[in-house]
């Protein structure tokens, strides 16, 4: 009963049906069920091809079809919608057997994306079928189906929740289909992996100060809730999911409101109608970003049981880390549960408000990403929405696939540098870990794409900017977010600024950032014509910004991205670098080892201190506990990374998302920094850079390559290092001694 990936059926004899009477389309419906009853014999090459308009659970003779959960899955429906294949020869029979099919909203016409909107692809529900046994079609979606919306889901949405009535369970009143030309044109096969059922928590019955009943499930995931309770007929239950407890210790979900977008709120509610007796249930068209549930019901809880389920894509943990320092630790497995909750079947920012595969997120996390999991389906597919969503002037959208329709307004909020540039970040992230030169050549197109779009981009100056020689590199044109986000700055504000004035230190940064890895990828793809064409675009790219910016390689700023992001992308020279990086140092010390990057550089800012010798501010800053710091959150008992440094401030108020996965960047660093795990397109080097501070350190990373590992442990006047590694690699101690290793495990000793 598995998932066959990259299958479709040779010919398309199903038909699309929609199950549904006619209705008014603004009222939410209850799901549909579909059935079929048909004869076939036992088989040992059964295989059905299913996928919908919306979410469907399929069922052959009372058995679940497959794991995947949320299927098909999301994307951008009108240009690609995924078909799944699924080997079903043990659960077929010979003679009588049944095919049920439920349908839910999900995210074809539930709420989506910022706006919450609905109906976003189509007001329908419709599935499409087809069972093969030895390649012949035996059983086909057509009008000769049935089906009800007297089940027992009497509402679904994705975002909102679920209504469920298990006294309707026995469905008897059933109708025709409609059959609808949809046509196969944008069917595609599965080839990202199944969004699954994963970690389960047990739910602690809490009594909050205003006297609600909660469940505390210890750690904020995406998922849902399955309850177990004994009831009589007609008796309720409600769970309503959330990610805090506010400042006086009650249930919230404040934190996650989206405001004017949508007033009617995100209440990732579950309203169950019990039956008599034992009552088991889960839902299967919903996902909810919580670590708590608040409950209403009259219902004894005495023997009631609440289960968190984690759901997200198929993804096996790759990285693992430790240390001496408790709060590390808890960091690390902050981030990797923020991966975890954001990871569903596309990367996205959060899994409460937003839940959108925005750009700027991927492009920053995916070099710590590829450490912690094996990632590469989820990311490769989104590559291909980020493909889909690409204008036919080569602008990447900010979000992908993209989820709202689009006024005046958020059709110039597009293209921002350091969003678009993900389309390039991401695929040479992917190469660097997993050596494979196909994630390069099937988006180079739009890659390259989007490089046109830049350079015409770069054309236009603003009045103020026409004296740089440089001008016509110089990006000041275009809706930028700038460094959003940064601490102590007001994002609305910062945004007026960057639309009257441009953002040239970010945007061209980024021009010749993204310009010198084109360079590299034309190489790498044999194409020297483009090669030259980029890398001549990041050589003046380098001088407009040095022109602008960093006059003579000197930076004047009290902003820290503005000295880590030149120091990062290279563009100062010889001493310049060592320079900036010592002004940058002297910065974190005034700001008392406090961070003021935001979201673009923050990922980069541990790195640049550490390798250019001001690793004990590196480490400060790593293990500052005062917002904003990375341990703030930790001390608060965070289980993963918020949105914003101060998610729970200090008197206890909650606001914005507690579960973006963005800050956790900084455990790629604790790999590549800490343990100085480093690989690049098959190039392995270990140059750990170890402190005092955390006694010891060690990580492991079942890489492409093989384990990796890395360990130090500091031993009164001792250094010790263990190393070992599954093939060529050169390391690097602290002492600078330099050695070429093969396959093997190693031991050496620093006298201190």
């Amino acid at each position: 009963m598995s998932l066959i990936r990259n299958k479709l059926p040779d010919v398309w004899k199903a038909k699309w049906i929609d199950p549904e009477l006619p209705h008014e389309s603004e009222k939410r419906q209850p799901s549909s069920v579909l059935r079929r009853v048909f004869a076939a014999a036992q088989a040992e090459n059964a295989f059905l091809y299913i996928t919908c308009h919306g979410l469907y659970e399929a069922r052959l003779n009372g058995q679940r079809v497959g794991d995947f959960v949320l299927s098909p899955g999301t994307g951008d429906y009108a240009k690609r919608l995924t078909v799944q294949c699924y080997e079903v020869s043990d659960l077929l029979r010979e003679g009588e057997n049944e095919l049920t099919v439920t349908l839910g909203d999900g995210w074809y016409r539930g709420s989506v994306g910022i706006d919450g909107l609905r109906n976003y692809y189509g007001k329908d529900l419709a599935l499409l079928c087809q069972l093969e046994v030895d390649g012949k079609a035996i059983l086909c979606s057509d009008e000769r189906w049935e089906a009800s919306q007297n089940g027992p889901t009497r509402e679904n949405d994705l975002q909102q929740g679920e209504r469920y009535d298990a006294r309707m369970e026995e469905i008897r009143d059933w109708h025709s289909v409609t059959v609808q030309d949809f046509g196969y044109e944008n069917l595609a096969p599965t080839e990202s992996v199944p969004i699954l059922e994963q970690e389960r928590f047990d739910g602690i019955l809490i009594t909050t100060p205003n006297g609600e009943t909660v469940i505390d499930f210890s750690q904020n995931l995406a998922g849902y809730t399955e309850l177990r309770v004994t009831a009589k007929t007609g008796q309720t239950i409600t769970l309503w999911h959330g990610e805090a407890l506010d400042e006086n210790g009650n249930f919230t979900q404040k934190n996650f409101y989206p405001g004017e977008r949508n007033k009617s709120g995100i209440p990732q509610k579950i309203t169950y109608i019990c039956k008599d007796g034992e009552n088991i249930y889960k839902p299967s068209f919903t996902i909810f970003g919580f670590r708590y549930a608040k409950i209403e019901t009259e219902i004894d809880l005495k023997d009631a049981k609440f289960t968190a389920i984690a759901v997200y894509s198929q993804m096996l943990q790759t990285g693992f880390f430790e240390c001496g320092n408790a709060d590390v630790n808890r960091l690390f497995l902050n981030s990797l549960w923020s991966m975890r909750s954001n990871f569903c079947d596309i990367p996205t920012d959060c899994p409460t408000r937003e839940r959108a595969g925005w750009t700027g997120d991927a492009g920053i996390f995916t070099p710590t990403a590829v450490y912690l999991m094996d990632c590469l389906p989820i990311l490769r597919k989104w590559l291909g929405e980020c493909r889909l969503a690409q204008g036919d002037d080569g602008l990447v959208q900010n979000i992908a696939p993209v989820n709202n329709r689009g006024g005046m307004i958020s059709n110039m909020l597009q293209g921002s540098a350091g969003w678009g540039d993900a389309c390039i970040l991401v695929p040479w992230a992917l190469y660097e870990a997993y050596s494979d030169k196909t994630i390069l050549a099937e988006n180079y197109d739009m890659m390259s794409r989007w490089m046109s779009y830049c350079e015409k981009r770069a054309q236009k100056t603003r009045p103020h900017n026409l004296l740089n020689p440089y001008h016509k590199y110089l990006v000041d044109e275009g809706f930028h977010f700038g460094e959003w986000c940064q601490p102590d700055v007001d994002n609305g504000e910062s945004m007026k600024k960057t639309m009257i004035l441009g953002a040239p230190e970010v945007a061209t940064a980024y021009y010749h950032r993204s310009a010198a890895l084109m360079a590299q990828i034309a190489e790498i793809l044999d194409r020297p014509e483009d090669a030259k064409h980029y890398a001549d675009i990041a050589e003046n790219a380098k001088k407009a910004y040095r022109h602008a910016c960093a006059k003579k390689g000197k930076i004047t700023s009290d902003r820290q991205c503005e000295y880590v992001r030149p120091i990062a992308f290279g563009l100062l020279e010889g001493a310049e670098a060592q320079t900036a990086a010592d002004a940058l140092n002297a910065l974190v010390l005034k700001n008392n080892f406090h961070l003021n990057t935001g979201f673009l550089s923050t990922p980069d800012l541990c790195r640049v201190l550490a390798d250019s010798g001001h690793s004990e501010t590196a480490y400060k800053l790593l293990l500052q506990e005062d917002c904003p710091g990375w341990l703030y959150a930790v001390k608060k008992g965070a289980t993963t990374i918020w949105e914003t440094w101060d998610g729970v401030r200090a008197d206890g108020t909650v606001h914005d998302s507690l579960n973006h996965y963005s800050y956790g960047a900084v455990s790629g660093w604790l790999f590549s920094g800490v343990c100085g795990i480093s690989l690049k397109a098959g190039k392995l080097t270990i140059k750990p850079q170890p402190s005092r501070v955390l006694g010891y350190a060690k990580a492991e990373w079942r890489s492409p390559v093989g384990i990796i590992q890395s360990a130090w442990v500091y031993e009164g006047n001792r250094l010790n290092i263990d190393i070992s590694v599954p093939s060529p690699a050169e390391v690097i101690l602290p002492n600078d001694e330099k050695y070429e290793l093969t396959e093997g495990s190693y031991h050496y000793e620093i006298l201190l």
